[in-house]
């Protein structure tokens, strides 16, 4: 099963919980990315440690390797991986916008040439469906085409449409496999939208959200939420942002579409994990979010601490006995100084990168915790105001 509540409010912020078969997640909530079937540099037990309730598992690189019917095989991602909590699984939807030179759309799917070994190989709504039911996520995406910036209104609107199109397809071939095993199958949301309710209960097992797009034209997210609404999805995801457009656009856009969707499902804005967009977003209403940034940062050696990015290499850390930032718990902070870590990362240290990551990912889950609170003590404002004051986006002096 999955349920969502929301628990507190402050504006159109929002506290709730994800609670399903394999753990609840308490959201605002950032789910760190698994690609690979493991998120870099990190153990299962490590991420449950410094409190990961879910991770992304990504179902175009699992399906070209090692395959999904391997993993069916064995028993699912989870059994896999030897992660017992959460797993949602995006499409691929994305990872084959990013092929475009090696890529061809048709009306039902995309043909493109793998990056791996050049192989062809043909993904539609179809194919994704089965592909994430044989992973087993807990939450799947539908297949999407995502609009590139800038985009002709044309363009988006053909490309709109496409993503509608193969989100009901996606939506009728789970349909059939759940009422196939037996379960009972989800409503369709009709009037949902801006709906007064705050709690509603999903279909049992896998969990299917649906993606809204639309590129930067106010009057086709709003047809994009429309029709899927008219669909009916057990969450509602926000794709095609952050993919070159200017910051402003990129905000006005969260916050045009954020209110838009159904106050009672789960709204999941992909790909975003700049922290001032993440306020953005959460002060918009949004309850889920991932990005690499937090990983990729840390193995090239760009950490986040309470007072700003921090690039570890830089010479003033040589003989750097403090640790990284005095205000964090991770076991990093708690146990090695810059000095060490920057030796580490310029020794090209496989320890450096888990170090790294270890404290990023503390430091990430650690802000969406202290997010969490800040509006359940009716205070998001206050702490939004505060971090934007912080350089996380600038290097270090």
């Amino acid at each position: 099963m999955l349920n969502f509540e929301v628990l507190e409010e402050d504006g159109a912020s929002r506290t709730g919980a994800l609670r399903m078969m394999r753990g609840n997640v308490h959201t605002p909530a950032f789910m760190p990315v698994g690609t690979n079937a493991t998120v870099k540099a990190m153990s299962p037990d490590e991420l449950k440690e410094i409190g990961a309730e879910i991770v992304l598992g990504n179902a175009y690189h699992l399906y070209l390797r090692p395959g999904h019917e391997i993993i069916r095989s064995v028993g699912g991602l989870h059994r896999f991986m030897n992660w017992d909590r959460p797993i949602l699984t995006d499409s691929g939807g994305f990872q084959v916008y990013s092929l475009s030179a090696l890529r061809t759309i048709e009306e039902g799917g995309v043909r493109f040439k793998s990056h791996v070994d050049g192989s062809m190989h043909f993904i539609g709504p179809a194919e994704a469906m089965e592909i994430q039911a044989a992973l087993g996520s807990d939450i799947a995406m539908v297949f999407d085409d995502c609009t590139p910036y800038p985009a002709e209104y044309d363009y988006a609107l053909n490309s709109l449409r496409t993503t509608l199109s193969w989100a009901r397809m996606c939506k009728e071939h789970h349909d059939t496999e759940t009422q196939r095993r037996g379960d009972t199958g989800t409503r369709k949301d009709d009037n949902m939208l801006n709906s007064p309710s705050r709690s509603v209960t999903a279909s049992p097992r896998q969990a299917l959200f649906g993606i809204v797009q639309g590129s930067t034209y106010r009057d086709l997210r709003r047809m994009s939420i429309e029709g899927l609404l008219e669909i009916g999805f057990d969450g509602y995801a926000v794709g095609g942002l952050s993919v070159g457009e200017p910051k402003e656009i990129m905000h006005e856009m969260i916050r045009f579409i954020g209110p838009l969707l159904p106050g009672e499902r789960p709204r999941y804005l992909m790909g975003i994990g700049d922290l001032l967009d993440v306020l953005v977003a959460v002060e918009a209403g949004f309850d889920m979010f991932d990005c690499v940034m937090p990983t990729r940062n840390a193995r090239n050696g760009t950490l986040f601490t309470s007072f700003g990015r921090v690039s570890i290499k830089r010479t003033e850390y040589k003989a750097d006995e403090g640790p990284l930032d005095p205000e964090c718990g991770c076991y990093t902070c708690r146990n090695f100084s810059r000095a060490y870590l920057r030796h580490m990362f310029l020794t090209k240290e496989i320890l450096s990168m888990r170090l790294n990551t270890v404290h990023n990912l503390y430091f990430y889950l650690d802000f969406f915790r202290r997010m969490r609170e800040a509006i359940g003590r009716g205070e998001f404002r206050d702490f939004k105001r505060s971090c934007e004051a912080i350089p996380w986006n600038e290097p270090d002096p």
